[in-house]
């Protein structure tokens, strides 16, 4: 693994602090620590031995320099100091992230309405199963990934990469896209027209329509500037269970795999270019919008 790699995978550095963490402090609990108060148990029965001794000749010794023998020996080394008081959060933070929520910062506008750019959102790290934490292997199965379901995932070209779309089709399913309209397994979803979208940033306007998928209703974005056909799709593993043409394509999703599109379809970068998403990079399911520090009104759920 490169360094670009590593750096990329956060759970994998957490996990490498609070294991090297973990060590020291188990080693100066078990073993420091005790050697520690065996050297400040001798150095002190010596200076008792010493002011008795002296005592008994009649000289009078200051008591207080005992306490400060005692002391200097029991103290830490800084490094253990700082790996002891760090250990403990770290762990809570991998644990938290790695099998309960983990948060992710919306980069792009391959989400938009639904997320925006800058969004900081939670995900659901245990509503697909319980996963080892690095490894990603689901020990305890607790649910699947659902349609219409906003997702985190591995990007397959490139794993130490998150991507987040909407599970559009689990496995078994045939999904037909055909003039910017969606078919799954010959049934049609329905579709609402709403108001234009108007994009602040680019001032552009895009057809907005309220998508049903399943009994999931969610906000797409469709441009009539960008083609229906899906322009130079990659050889992806399993590319042989879909075929394209000038107004779209149909693909079937294979066993374990899930097809995922973003709700700004003329402006995503999804199944339809790279493929299937493998079950085993699945992430969590996105949630909650918990912060966007340039509109507070962001905050809450979303579908």
């Amino acid at each position: 693994m490169n360094l670009q790699a590593l750096l990329g995978n956060f759970a994998l550095i957490l996990f490498i602090l609070t294991v090297l963490t973990g060590i020291v402090w188990m080693l100066d609990v078990f073993w420091l620590a005790p050697q520690r108060r065996a050297r400040a148990n001798a150095a002190l029965a010596d200076y008792d031995a010493r002011h008795a001794r002296l005592a008994g000749e009649g000289v009078q010794m200051d008591r207080a320099g005992r306490n400060a023998i005692a002391e200097n020996i029991l103290r830490q080394p800084t490094w253990i100091e700082y790996s002891g008081s760090f250990f403990p959060v770290i762990a809570l933070v991998f644990v938290l992230r790695s099998f309960l929520f983990e948060p992710f910062k919306i980069p792009s506008s391959s989400m938009v309405p639904t997320l925006q750019i800058g969004d900081l959102i939670l995900v659901n790290k245990y509503t697909y199963g319980v996963r080892l934490p690095v490894l990603n292997k689901k020990i305890i199965d607790v649910g699947t990934p659902q349609r219409g379901d906003v997702m985190v995932f591995k990007y397959p070209k490139d794993t130490a990469l998150d991507y987040i779309k909407r599970v559009v089709g689990v496995p078994g399913d045939k999904i037909t896209y055909r003039n910017k309209r969606l078919a799954i397994n010959g049934n049609a979803l329905s579709y609402k027209k709403l108001p234009d979208y108007l994009d602040e940033e680019s001032l552009t306007y895009s057809h907005q329509l309220a998508e049903r998928l399943g009994n999931k209703e969610h906000l797409i974005l469709t441009d009539d500037r960008a083609p229906s056909y899906v322009n130079n799709p990659d050889n992806f593993p399993g590319r042989e269970a879909c075929s394209y043409d000038t107004e779209g394509f149909t693909c079937t999703v294979p066993a374990g795999h899930y097809f995922m599109m973003g709700d700004n379809r003329d402006n995503s970068l999804d199944s339809r270019y790279w493929g299937f998403v493998p079950d085993e990079y699945i992430v969590g399911k996105a949630f909650f919008v918990w912060m966007n520090l340039g509109n507070l009104k962001r905050i809450g759920s979303f579908q």
